[in-house]
């Protein structure tokens, strides 16, 4: 596939996330604490002058803020804290020099540990700043919110990190997944499943198992998850056609179908806006859980719209998707290796 191509099927890509963009009927929103907490992000905790300056340009601030616009400014804090952390991870584990499976593997293992065991403890595959800074994000949601809650929150980073894990062992053996296996193995990877337990933490109504786990709720989680997953994977094209291994949806249709990327690029268009209408289709038949619960589940599904949403917006917004071809965040790559 050569540059040229890539590069074409990349403008194109551009065409159709400005008309996904304004085909979706999620009405958009931002926190107006977002610009001041990005400002904290990258003045006030301690990165090297390269990885203030990608932070700066990134904007997660400005991500989590899309995705929680009635959080406090300290938990909006908090909520970027956590994004960042992940961004990081991603990054160690998605780059051209990405940790190895066993490493993934060894991460996964410590923060599990970590959020299930309390911050007092040490686990190898979780040290130095990654550590520091999942021990600094987590304190305040597991303070707040009940063991329910924060056993399905370490649950979702689990799957999240076994996400990435078998995808980084895919791109290890050369298997590029089909479009199924694709689609199944992306909502772990989005980390969209551990973003929708963190609207009760901000609304402060935390859900019962039974009704967070309704099949119905469960479905339109899911279906949201997708819409994000694969609007991000338009916009990362040109870069995933280069280093994926083919963990990319137009990348996965292209070869089921055998379609040039231009092609495969409408073709998951045509997907998503199929997505959105069974969204807003299912968030509409949703049913009544009562007064009591009915509150908590309404902030719940604004929560999952406002992830497609934000998503939506933040990708058109952020330096993130121009600055990924030049590598990791410096010292991404690294943590996990170094003394705690």
């Amino acid at each position: 596939m050569t540059d040229e191509i890539i590069s074409s099927s990349a403008h194109g890509a551009h065409d159709v996330l400005a008309a996904l963009r304004a085909a979706c009927p999620i009405p958009a929103r931002l926190s107006p604490h977002a610009d001041d907490v990005q400002g904290w992000l990258v003045s006030e905790l301690p990165w090297d002058a390269p990885t203030r300056e990608r932070l700066g340009l990134a904007g997660f601030a400005r991500y989590a803020g899309r995705l929680y616009p009635d959080a406090t400014e300290a938990d909006l804090r908090v909520l970027t804290a956590l994004f960042t952390w992940f961004f990081l991870v991603d990054d160690a584990c998605d780059s051209a020099d990405r940790n190895a499976p066993e490493e993934i593997r060894a991460l996964r293992d410590g923060a599990v540990a970590l959020l299930h065991g309390g911050t007092r403890l040490r686990h190898p595959g979780l040290i130095g700043p990654l550590r520091r800074l999942l021990v600094h994000a987590s304190r305040e949601p597991y303070r707040r919110m009940p063991a329910c809650w924060r056993l399905r929150f370490a649950d979702a980073v689990a799957h999240h990190l076994d996400g990435t894990w078998q995808e980084a062992v895919n791109k290890t053996n050369g298997h590029a997944p089909g479009v199924e296996e694709y689609v199944e193995l992306r909502r772990a990877t989005s980390a969209a499943y551990v973003s929708y337990p963190l609207v009760e933490f901000v609304s402060g109504r935390p859900l019962p198992d039974a009704v967070y786990h309704h099949p119905r709720l469960g479905q339109l989680r899911a279906v949201g998850n997708d819409l994000l997953s694969w609007y991000n994977d338009i916009a990362s094209l040109d870069r995933d056609a280069a280093v994926s291994g083919g963990h990319n949806l137009v990348l996965a249709l292209a070869a089921a179908h055998r379609l040039p990327l231009a092609a495969a690029v409408e073709l998951a268009a045509e997907r998503w806006h199929d997505s959105m209408r069974r969204f807003v289709s299912l968030r509409d038949s949703v049913p009544s859980f009562g007064p009591a619960l009915d509150p908590a589940v309404t902030a719940h599904l604004d929560g999952v719209a406002r992830a497609v949403r934000g998503t939506v917006d933040w990708t058109m917004e952020s330096a993130r998707y121009a600055l990924a071809k030049e590598g990791p965040l410096p010292n991404a790559s690294g943590i996990g290796r170094g003394p705690s």
